[in-house]
């Protein structure tokens, strides 16, 4: 069984609270969702989210709106993402992320694809990249997740799921999906203001149409309004990521 599992919180630093926040009339978290399930190969999508008091919130929205729901640590998302694909009885895990309310199901379907057929034991659009920031999608079967779970020690490698999969050819085979032409340098993903000021112009004009809006189309959107993709151009890709990997060498220095 292929389910999908977005991991969310309300305690980031630079958008405190930014699962809830209101773009064209709707939490952040429910557009996601709306997306998600939208796909035609994945059959469920969990929300995997903190014991922490703060994401009470999440939680009630997910028992408001029917979403399973599973609640674990805040930094150990790796077991997060474990916990949670048992509860769902998943035999392939696709790893979304909730800051993410412009994915595309048909982008999920495309990785999922990629996975198909038993030769991979991760599939994913992000190595390299070559879609916008914020359609990334990983697909990876439970075994390759038990094995990480059970492996992994860095602290990047805990927090961020799939890092130990990805460094490790050797151990998962793996695939990349890729797109031409190259259109990963638009950052559609939501982590400061000035991503939430460009995510709501731009959903706003998906409302104005009526549409969901797949992923060429926003292109179509941000090509008739160029000005829109300055607002939040000089964030960098994965600086959550590179944070950790800062941890990790503070963690080696320690051991030695």
């Amino acid at each position: 069984m292929i389910c999908i599992i977005v991991q969310a919180r309300m305690g980031a630093t630079r958008l405190p609270g930014k699962m809830m926040k209101d773009i064209a009339g709707k939490p952040a978290i429910a557009h996601v969702f709306e997306r998600a399930r939208l796909s035609k190969r994945a059959r469920d999508v969990w929300l995997a989210t903190t014991t922490n008091a703060a994401d009470d919130v999440l939680a009630g929205w997910a028992a408001r709106n029917r979403v399973p729901c599973y609640r674990g640590s805040e930094r150990d998302v790796l077991d997060r993402y474990y916990q949670t694909a048992k509860e769902a009885g998943a035999g392939v895990i696709v790893r979304i992320t909730g800051d993410c309310p412009l994915l595309d199901a048909a982008v999920i379907d495309e990785v999922i694809d990629g996975f198909a057929g038993g030769m991979y034991d991760y599939v994913s659009n992000v190595h390299p990249p070559t879609f916008p920031d914020g359609l990334d999608t990983e697909v990876f079967s439970f075994a390759a997740l038990e094995r990480a779970w059970r492996e992994a020690k860095l602290p990047s490698e805990r927090e961020h799921v799939t890092p130990y999969m990805w460094k490790n050819p050797d151990l998962f085979a793996q695939k990349n999906v890729e797109q031409s032409p190259d259109a990963s340098a638009h950052r559609w993903t939501l982590d400061t203001p000035a991503d939430l000021q460009f995510l709501r112009l731009v959903a706003g004009e998906c409302t104005r149409r009526g549409s969901q809006c797949g992923w060429k189309e926003v292109l179509a959107i941000l090509e008739a309004h160029r000005e829109w993709q300055t607002i939040n151009a000089s964030f960098s890709r994965n600086e959550g990521y590179k944070k950790s990997l800062d941890e990790d060498r503070i963690k080696t220095d320690r051991d030695i």
